[in-house]
């Protein structure tokens, strides 16, 4: 019954769309999720839901963003998957000694895959809105990337092409061009790697803090913000009594799920602290262990119907950090392993 479905059943993240199963360990892509340095630091991207534009300028420590949207609108914060995307896979490339240049070229299904998006009409849809938002937003700041300071005006991305589309007219390779400001972060390193469950984070405050965290806190024990410093830091155009509230809302919902990525979060009277899981080094280790266990489609298939219910991406991820805390050898079937784990978990967890 819908109505015995309690708020402490419903997940606060978003499905696990993605049919790769662990996309960051995939052959074809094995690129991180990674954000520049500085627009996670800066409230560069809108937190509306609805078309934003405003024109807005933000001001701390003597570093200055003025922003200003296109008629369409401010880019928002989901735009920043596009941004995202693009960091990741030139820096996977960078790793691997290739070259790397402004302009990158890739596959629409493979974004909307990336970052957990539906692959359906309206997923390419919101890609195309997001390509315009992004490009038609404008950016003047003193902020140096790359010991550069770019003093003109700049999109997010400077360009962008949809190179091949089907005969029903949906995209299918897309090219971007960066802005310098963008490429000299990169070039210069000046990134940081995100949790894949960023990508599942259905509110856009949640996904500003979780940045705000990854930049301040890093591996440290804890970070704590006063509330009104958070909330000019998010860009929010809140009430300082709207705004505690909705982080009120997103710390109870932590405490019963969990569902901030790598950070627990607390409020603190007036002020917001928070506390690293320690889950980045243990999925750095359950990385390198267990990286190379691959589970095929028809295992996922049967771990759905033994599971029902659950997120079969989720056990996956509880699977493999299950063996790496009991130190198991890597199964010669994972498959069979993997199914047999789920059975154990819902004996003694039961259905959601």
């Amino acid at each position: 019954m819908v109505g015995d479905i309690t708020k402490y059943e419903k997940s606060p993240l978003l499905p696990a769309r993605n049919t790769q199963g662990d996309f960051f360990v995939c052959d074809i892509f094995d690129a991180v999720p990674k954000g520049d340095m500085a627009s996670m630091e800066h409230p560069l991207f809108s937190l509306s839901t609805k078309p934003d534009r405003s024109m807005r300028r933000y001001e701390h420590n003597g570093i200055f963003v003025e922003i200003t949207p296109s008629v369409l609108g401010l880019a928002t914060i989901h735009d920043r998957d596009v941004l995202i995307f693009t960091i990741s896979q030139i820096m996977a490339a960078l790793n691997d000694g290739k070259e790397v240049s402004q302009v990158v070229r890739f596959k629409a299904y493979d974004l909307l895959n990336a970052t957990n998006r539906v692959t359906d009409g309206r997923g390419y849809e919101g890609l195309k809105a997001a390509l315009d938002r992004l490009s038609g937003t404008r950016i003047s700041t003193n902020i140096i990337t790359g010991d550069v300071e770019v003093t003109k005006g700049f999109g997010l991305i400077e360009s962008y092409e949809i190179a091949r589309a089907t005969r029903e007219g949906r995209m299918q390779e897309v090219e971007i061009k960066l802005s310098d400001w963008v490429f000299n972060a990169i070039r210069h390193n000046e990134v940081l790697t995100l949790h894949r469950d960023y990508f599942r984070l259905r509110k856009p405050l949640e996904r500003r803090m979780y940045e705000l965290a990854r930049k301040h806190c890093g591996k440290q024990k804890e970070w704590k913000i006063s509330l009104d410093l958070l909330r000019k830091k998010c860009g929010s155009a809140s009430t300082e009594k709207e705004f505690k509230r909705l982080i009120q809302n997103i710390v109870e919902q932590d405490t019963e799920h969990g569902h901030m990525p790598d950070y627990a979060v607390f409020l603190d009277e007036q002020s917001v602290v928070f506390k690293n899981r320690g889950t980045m080094e243990k999925e750095k280790a359950v990385k390198q262990a267990y990286g190379h266990v691959r589970l095929d489609p028809e295992a996922l298939h049967d771990a759905r119907t033994v599971a029902q219910g659950w997120d079969v991406y989720h056990l996956e991820q509880e699977w493999r950090n299950w063996m790496a805390d009991y130190d198991i050898e890597p199964p010669r079937d994972a498959g069979k392993a993997f199914i047999g784990f789920c059975r154990k978990w819902v004996e003694k967890r039961g259905r959601p």
